[in-house]
């Protein structure tokens, strides 16, 4: 199913219905029915937006339709709407396992590796970047 094309307009979120593009050399704006492809140097616009387009002074609209309505799901979205759902019924939902506490709810207590060669003066030991260092009581 090929997804919506939003209004390139900012902070618009209906659907697009046609495609403006600007020919700078003959100072032309050209409105249209919404382009099969998004390209990179047309504006995609919804029907609000199309009907309200202005250019700048000196510029013309060309309208290539003068209504524009929101093309109807095609077969090809329906077959891929249906295959989606197919798809989706085949595949067993995930199993979610609940993480488990220690038993008590205490974290686990640190192993003491005191004859490690690379433990620095005063560490006990070291996981990763971290170091557990001794403690005035841990003598």
């Amino acid at each position: 199913m090929r997804p919506v094309r939003q209004c390139t307009r900012a902070a618009c979120s209906r659907a697009a219905v046609a495609t403006l593009t600007y020919v700078y050399a003959d100072s032309t704006a050209v409105l249209g029915p919404l382009a099969r492809v998004a390209e990179p140097h047309s504006y995609d616009l919804c029907d609000v937006h199309a009907e309200r387009l202005t250019v700048p002074r000196g510029w013309d609209v060309v309208r290539l339709a003068s209504d524009f309505v929101p093309a109807p799901p095609s077969e090809d979205d329906l077959l891929a709407l249906a295959n989606a759902v197919r798809e989706a019924s085949r595949t067993p939902p995930a199993q979610q396992v609940p993480a488990q506490r220690p038993v008590g709810g205490r974290p686990e207590p640190v192993t003491h590796h005191l004859d490690e060669p690379h433990l620095g003066d005063g560490e006990i030991t070291r996981r990763g970047h971290l170091r557990v260092l001794r403690g005035e009581g841990d003598e």
